[in-house]
């Protein structure tokens, strides 16, 4: 009888003892939507998708892939982000509205709509305020440039990293060989209010649109011509259907890296700083992808029978924006400053 009344006692520990046991597994690892959390292992685990608006090929979405790339090197694959070309995820001004969301992580976005959502980044849509790529990157490079970037914690973005975009040109269905050409043509640009007044104050007149549509647009003739860097301008196969391009270099507008705010606050600090440096590093290889890239594509497109002009005199060219310059002056002075320190 005493057997009896001890033998349910031990199958009842031993069942208890293996429930818990099932049951502390279970806790061990729990999944939610693109985390997957592993605390006794190595920690989260995160698969991030990261939004690009140009091909494969291009130097911004190859400084995307070196940023993943790194990301999962530093954390030993624990962070994995997935990089999407192409639009795949939307035009640039639609990827941002997702991005504030943290519907979409990621997103590598020139800096020409950004101004749309927080407004201290539209100094760069200033006509002629660089003089060449060295006094670009030693601005982007200052304290001053790093507090731009950091602004834009207050539009629910983190800024990551800039990359490089060149020199910003023209380009026509109708030959332009000064200032004076423009003077009425219906001109694409970035959709902020600085583009917008940049082509009226060169008398034609601005159509805003997103980059995607603007292949169809020249084809059509709903607009004359646009305004983009060499890259652009070749891998977007703009040059087939707006033959002219003159080299005026009126704007340099980098390109960024930036994380949702959403996203990084979730972040722990480890991962925080992993990202960071990550982006940080992929602008070297981005830099050089570009000035291949760039090359390639003055060949490229010369060869394809466009015709280049070269501006020798600026003045006409700047006297004519000068408007735009004095119009926000006062809002971006301090920015301006800096860059004229730069200058030095």
């Amino acid at each position: 009888m005493k057997l009896l009344t001890k033998q349910p006692t031990v199958i009842l520990g031993t069942t208890l003892s293996v429930f818990l046991l099932l049951a502390g597994c279970a806790d061990d690892v729990k999944t939610t939507g693109n985390v997957t959390t592993s605390p006794q292992a190595e920690g989260k685990k995160y698969t991030f998708r990261l939004a690009d608006t140009h091909p494969d090929n291009y130097p911004t979405v190859l400084g995307d892939k070196k940023f993943a790339e790194l990301v999962n090197q530093k954390s030993n694959g624990r962070i994995k982000i997935d990089v999407f070309p192409n639009s795949q995820l939307g035009e640039e001004k639609a990827v941002i509205e997702q991005v504030q969301l943290g519907a979409i992580e990621f997103t590598r976005v020139s800096s020409g709509p950004l101004a749309e959502f927080n407004k201290s980044l539209g100094v760069f849509s200033l006509p002629y305020i660089f003089d060449n790529a060295a006094h670009e990157w030693k601005f982007l490079e200052s304290d001053k440039g790093k507090e731009l970037l950091s602004s834009l914690e207050s539009s629910k973005l983190k800024g990551l990293a800039y990359y490089d975009s060149g020199a910003r040109n023209f380009y026509s269905k109708k030959p332009v060989k000064s200032v004076e050409d423009l003077k009425g043509m219906k001109l694409r640009v970035q959709q902020n209010k600085i583009n917008i007044d940049l082509i009226d104050a060169l008398g034609a007149n601005a159509s805003p649109m997103p980059y995607g549509e603007v292949f169809s647009s020249l084809q059509t003739g709903v607009i004359d011509g646009a305004e983009n860097n060499y890259p652009s301008y070749d891998s977007s196969n703009h040059y087939q259907v707006a033959k002219n391009l003159v080299l005026d270099g009126h704007q340099r507008v980098p390109e960024v890296v930036m994380i949702s705010k959403v996203t990084w606050d979730k972040l722990g600090d480890e991962d925080k700083k992993i990202i960071q440096e990550a982006a940080t590093e992929s602008v070297k290889t981005q830099r050089e992808e570009w000035a291949k890239f760039e090359k390639n594509s003055e060949a490229k497109v010369k060869a394809a029978g466009a015709t280049v002009t070269e501006v020798t005199d600026l003045k006409p060219w700047q006297d004519k924006v000068k408007p735009v310059i004095d119009k926000y002056r006062s809002e971006y002075k301090d920015v301006l400053d800096a860059i004229d320190q730069a200058r030095k």
